[in-house]
């Protein structure tokens, strides 16, 4: 940190990130690899990334999409099914092409269709993900209808994490984007192999956010923002500094025809104003100096990579920056989300290497 209206970081990672494909893929993705490092990759497209090949042709997408001069590594993860073979995840250590595996409950959020039933069902490739030291990404919700929306972190909490994590102890696990105060203090709780990443929604608005002037599907992501208690839990262990809390912006973009209907998509697509959000978050915690670790040093630690050498610096304005409020693609436009809080910081200098 240089003043109190300056500050220099280490350039951050995204741990938790859709691009989507297509003309999506191609719209969204200027938008992280001009600030972020490396970014952790969803795999639930349509069809999912189920296999090392789907993977390989995914990334090459990527890639080929990539602004001219931009050094942004996708890091890819394979979509787990009751049918995925350990041999798959063998095969992928050893070529050395994912970053970890995601394990979406079948039902629970966006493409989730094809997801897992059954945990028990997959114990073998996790027994072998274990062996390898090959993390599991877990979307940690039940999608139980008996189970309260509110109520289906917690529940999963019981019913699926605590027993996997008593059956494999050693099995690196990354609970993502914690949404409840029930899921921060169970991390708190971990001794070890426990991560989650953080999403900027989650500690910026709560569930009174979705109805305020009328029902806003723009507010509405899974897992769903809940009570304001959960807000301040989740916010106040970002600010903390423990290296189990980490930055994953769940940047999830979906067309405005896919949002502003009946049975609307979930998810935001906050990429745009990520940074300046957290940014003004940290600030208002009077936590500044927690902020580099939290966007740059502790999901690069968690996942046993190097940090990035080169930093950005912000500067605080002394009026809003402007913002926009959304973006083209094809015939149709992306909402950009919006924080309630006027946006005060921005880049001034990016991506410089340190010595």
């Amino acid at each position: 940190m240089k003043s109190k209206n300056e500050v220099v970081v280490k350039r951050p990672d995204d741990w938790h990130l859709h691009l989507r494909d297509g003309e999506m893929l191609q719209a969204v993705l200027p938008f992280s690899a001009e600030l972020y490092g490396r970014a952790i990759i969803m795999p639930n497209l349509r069809p999912p990334v189920r296999t090392v090949k789907d993977a390989a042709a995914y990334r090459r997408r990527i890639l080929n999409c990539l602004p001219a001069g931009h050094g942004f590594q996708p890091l890819m993860t394979l979509y787990l099914t009751d049918e995925t073979p350990p041999a798959e995840i063998r095969l992928a250590k050893s070529e050395g092409l994912l970053t970890g595996v995601k394990l979406y409950p079948v039902g629970a959020t966006t493409n989730s269709e094809h997801g897992v039933t059954s945990i028990k069902k997959v114990y073998r490739v996790l027994e072998v993900m274990q062996e390898l030291d090959m993390p599991l990404l877990i979307h940690g919700e039940v999608s139980d209808p008996a189970v309260d929306i509110f109520d289906r972190e917690s529940v999963f909490i019981d019913r699926e994490l605590q027993p996997l994590r008593q059956a494999m102890p050693e099995l690196k696990i990354v609970m993502e984007h914690v949404s409840s105060k029930i899921g921060v203090d169970y991390v708190l709780a971990a001794e070890k192999n426990l991560g989650t990443t953080v999403t900027p929604h989650h500690l910026l608005i709560n569930r009174n956010s979705i109805f305020a002037g009328g029902l806003n599907p723009h507010m509405y992501c899974l897992p769903v923002v809940k009570r304001e208690a959960d807000r301040l839990a989740i916010r106040q262990a970002a600010v903390s500094g423990d290296p189990r809390f980490f930055f994953g912006s769940d940047s999830a973009p979906h067309r405005l025809v896919d949002k502003e209907k009946a049975g609307g998509a979930a998810g935001v697509f906050n990429i745009s104003t990520a940074l300046s959000s957290i940014v003004r978050v940290f600030e208002a915690e009077e936590s500044m100096d927690k902020l580099e670790a939290f966007m740059s040093l502790n999901g690069a630690r968690f996942y046993g990579m190097p940090v990035n050498p080169d930093t950005i610096t912000l500067q605080k304005t002394e009026t809003p920056v402007p913002a926009t409020d959304n973006i083209p693609v094809g015939r149709d436009r992306v909402k950009v989300f919006q924080p309630r809080e006027p946006q005060f910081w921005q880049i001034v200098d990016g991506l410089r290497q340190t010595k």
